[in-house]
């Protein structure tokens, strides 16, 4: 008895969806591609929002920004919703860890007065500005244009709300669990003068109605600025007083920074390659907000780590800038 085993090819008529085809050609898309490109609506809508009459419901105008074409931001981490979980997770079960072995060798109970009073009043009341920058990154995820652009900031929302909790827990474990150093650290950012600049940036950018304005504000120079100043030379002056086990409840920001401020400039430098009218806005918006970015963050810096330190971050800032393609414009 013999068995004759036949195979049949089955040649696919299509490789992939329409959207995806009309953008990228009939070839099989990733699933980046499939999850971030041309899914909005565009045309034939129902009715004008009520609360914005004046615009469709998905509106290229909310912005002064031109382009002919928001679908050509694109995310150089390559995130959609899967692969923005995995990587996040990843990093939230690193920071477990660090927080799990601080937690269980009780290593900030060693540290001296100065620097618990450094870290009270320089990383716990920032946690206000963190929520100040989930609700600016919503809002552009709400008003902005193109699913690969929406998606980044909606994604760099929910970032942001998870860096807030982790500054809570350092208070929380800075306090034996109690809230009392939370309770002041609100305090500080409600009354203390030497945070009433930085606050004072946050407030007003919640009010700021053109999304890629609100972007620059936000995403590039504030974040651009602050967490180089606190996150970086903050940490290297706990470090070299002996309070280097800080840094490990930090990582996480450092390590979020490193990788966000990719995205953060390859859209900025894609929109100013459009147009020249789009570089000369840009470096308008750049040159307004990063001023009162800098004298914002004076005070702050006259504490710890120093005035030499946010010069220096200026001066790093400055480069990024110019990297990205932007002329003329510093700190």
């Amino acid at each position: 008895m013999s068995v004759e085993i036949k195979t049949t090819t089955v040649e696919t008529l299509r490789n992939t969806f329409s959207h995806t085809r009309r953008r990228f050609g009939d070839k099989v898309a990733t699933r980046y591609q499939e999850a971030s490109f041309d899914l909005e609506s565009a045309t034939n809508f129902h009715y004008r929002p009520l609360w914005q009459p004046d615009k469709l419901l998905n509106d290229q105008t909310r912005t002064s920004v031109v382009m002919a074409d928001w679908g050509t931001v694109t995310d150089p981490r390559q995130y959609y919703y899967g692969a923005y979980v995995q990587a996040r997770a990843k990093m939230q079960e690193n920071a477990e860890h660090d927080y799990a072995f601080c937690e269980k060798r009780n290593m900030l109970a060693g540290l001296d007065a100065q620097s618990l009073e450094h870290i009270s009043s320089l990383l716990l009341p920032l946690r206000h500005a963190e929520l100040g920058a989930n609700m600016n990154n919503s809002n552009i995820a709400a008003d902005g244009f193109g699913t690969s652009l929406t998606q980044m900031h909606m994604f760099h929302a929910m970032d942001r709300l998870g860096i807030a909790q982790y500054l809570s827990r350092i208070g929380l474990m800075l306090d034996d669990g109690d809230v009392l150093l939370l309770a002041k650290a609100k305090q500080q950012w409600l009354n203390d003068p030497a945070w009433q600049g930085l606050r004072r940036y946050v407030e007003d950018t919640l009010v700021v109605r053109d999304w890629f304005e609100l972007t620059l504000a936000q995403n590039l120079i504030s974040d651009g600025l602050v967490y180089p100043l606190l996150f970086h030379k903050f940490d290297d002056q706990l470090s070299a007083s002996g309070a280097g086990q800080v840094g490990m409840l930090t990582e996480f920001m450092r390590l979020w920074f490193a990788e966000s401020q990719r995205w953060v400039d390859a859209l900025v430098k894609t929109v100013i390659n459009e147009s020249p009218e789009n570089k000369t806005r840009v470096e308008g918006w750049i040159d307004y907000w990063s001023l009162r970015a800098v004298h914002a963050l004076r005070p702050l810096a006259a504490r710890v780590p120093g005035d030499a330190a946010l010069d220096e971050v200026c001066s790093e800032f400055a480069a990024r800038l110019k990297k990205i393609g932007l002329t003329g414009v510093a700190p």
